[in-house]
């Protein structure tokens, strides 16, 4: 397997980890100096515990989060992931009450790998698609 597919493999498995809440892969698989750089969060994400966290903050408010991945690019250590999240606003989402309203935006997420670790992420993601879908703002 190529250091592109390898790479890419890596991206497909922190997904699965990531819905999972599987820290020991987390742990295995994301530098303790790992940043995700994410406009639209309330608190920053570093390392394998700020991932965590990230699901922590996530998962209750769309228990049923899908996240499928649609594209994949690869070159020397970044892959392009375009993606999608699903899922039903069942649960607090900061200061938002639960909806019960299903999203399903688009994701852009630059991903940063060393030596086969994840060290560094870019996320982009329609927010503003997503608070018109939970009625937090005209459609």
């Amino acid at each position: 397997m190529s250091v592109q597919e390898s790479n890419k493999q890596l991206c497909r498995d922190y997904f699965k980890a990531f819905l999972a809440r599987d820290t020991g892969w987390m742990a295995r698989h994301i530098s303790p100096d790992f940043v995700r750089h994410d406009p639209g969060l309330p608190f920053a994400v570093q390392g394998p515990q700020g991932v965590a966290q990230l699901h922590d903050a996530l998962l209750p408010a769309f228990p049923d989060m899908e996240l499928p991945l649609e594209d994949f690019v690869a070159e020397g250590e970044k892959v392009l992931v375009r993606l999608r999240v699903k899922g039903t606003h069942t649960g607090a989402f900061g200061d938002m009450p639960a909806t019960g309203r299903a999203i399903d935006i688009g994701v852009l997420d630059l991903f940063q790998i060393r030596d086969g670790v994840l060290v560094e992420h870019w996320a982009l993601l329609d927010n503003l698609g997503m608070l018109k879908q939970l009625g937090a703002l005209p459609a």
